[in-house]
């Protein structure tokens, strides 16, 4: 962290509300870390802001990432002292639908490059000028182990990740002149909103995609990314990938375990 304990540092968090986002955020304020949440629920923006205030700093932000004006304002528009971002997590993403390439949704396919791939680059974009004019500062980028390798009816959603994990590379070479560390966690499968979103809200169809195994924990994401960040400055742990035990990739996983 670029900060010292007297001068709290500043997280941005993209797609608080929930999941992987929202657990982060919470372990960020128990360690005293300032936060900038952002998400498209306002109320459960607020209802957050209203836990964490007993332990932190907290401002919060109302966008989609999808809309870029939106992105820069509010960007632009945060208060002086939430305004020196010192750690982003682009977190902020979604699957949706799970279908063969040739009955895929145009929708779908849309959604998905709009939020995991130009949202990311919206945000960093926004937030970079004064990291690079202080030389210093963190960005994590959350993947998937979807960009590391393809599955069946994933095409799309793979090939977002994907890039993902390519940004997450380029950035790291263009901003090494500043000081910026840059780093990318890639999660397996993870017990979050995120078969329910990819399945239009069947839950049913959700649930299944975790049976007979015990998968990570959106807790599980944020103690990792809360120990990438805390290494000394010096270190950075440029891409890692983390799998529930029963999983060994995308098709593999150990169902009786």
């Amino acid at each position: 962290m670029s900060k010292t304990d007297q001068e709290k540092p500043i997280a941005f968090i993209t797609g608080a509300t929930s999941g992987i986002g929202m657990e982060t955020a919470k372990l960020f304020a128990t360690h005293k870390i300032n936060l900038v949440l952002c998400g498209r629920r306002i109320t459960e923006l607020e209802k957050l802001k209203k836990e964490l205030s007993v332990h932190t700093k907290v401002c919060i932000l109302n966008f989609d990432v999808r809309d870029k004006k939106a992105v820069f304002e509010a960007v632009d528009g945060l208060p002086e002292d939430f305004s020196e971002i010192d750690i982003l997590i682009n977190n902020a993403g979604n699957a949706h639908g799970l279908d063969p390439i040739e009955e895929g949704s145009l929708d779908d396919w849309e959604a998905m490059i709009d939020i995991n791939v130009k949202g990311l680059l919206y945000v960093s974009k926004a937030i970079l000028p004064k990291m690079i004019a202080r030389k210093a500062g963190h960005i994590i980028n959350i993947g998937s182990t979807a960009g590391k390798e393809v599955y069946p009816k994933g095409n799309v959603y793979c090939a977002s990740k994907h890039a993902v994990d390519a940004i997450n590379q380029g950035m790291r070479i263009d901003l090494n002149q500043y000081g910026i560390r840059v780093g990318a966690v890639n999660p397996g499968l993870v017990d979050t909103e995120f078969s329910k979103v990819r399945f239009k809200g069947d839950q049913e169809k959700a649930s299944k995609v975790y049976q007979g195994f015990q998968p990570l924990k959106p807790e599980d994401i944020a103690d990792i990314i809360h120990f990438v960040v805390t290494r000394p400055y010096h270190v950075n742990i440029a891409d890692l990938i983390v799998m529930p035990t029963a999983q060994a990739s995308s098709t593999i996983v150990n169902r009786n375990s």
